[in-house]
């Protein structure tokens, strides 16, 4: 009688929560030049106020499938930058480091421009600049 072992077959599956797309998403576009900031709902607006800093992944939604990704995002730029060009950036930039981190494609980007203001007037309107994490973020994976 033959008694060979049968291994059983791994099962793989690597997922990721809506968060941590998020979160990748709105680490890389506030490095944006003409981005002034991503912004969320009156509620991320009022939460933002009671917390230390401010959250990555305000003002972006994503949905995320097992081999793609699609996005929302809402962002104020800085008045005299060309939306166009800036939301060409963001694409490249989302599309890039999405896909270096987590092999996932970006098949949809949405960004809606929610407000234009002077670096002035932002810097005036906001207690806190951009994110401290958010600028010091350097990675050759994202460029």
């Amino acid at each position: 009688m033959d008694a060979t072992v049968q291994t059983p077959q791994l099962t793989r599956k690597l997922t990721f929560d809506d968060a941590v797309i998020e979160k990748i998403a709105g680490l890389v576009c506030r490095n944006v030049d003409g981005i002034l900031s991503l912004d969320g709902g009156m509620m991320s607006e009022l939460a933002d106020r009671f917390s230390k800093s401010t959250d990555p992944t305000k003002g972006i939604d994503a949905e995320v499938g097992e081999k793609q990704v699609a996005l929302d995002m809402e962002a104020t730029i800085e008045y005299g930058a060309d939306a166009r060009q800036i939301f060409d950036e963001v694409c490249s930039r989302t599309q890039r480091a999405i896909k270096n981190y987590t092999g996932l494609d970006v098949v949809e980007l949405n960004l809606n421009i929610n407000d234009v203001l002077t670096k002035q007037e932002w810097e005036q309107q906001s207690s806190r600049k951009k994110d401290k994490i958010a600028n010091n973020v350097q990675d050759d994976r994202v460029k």
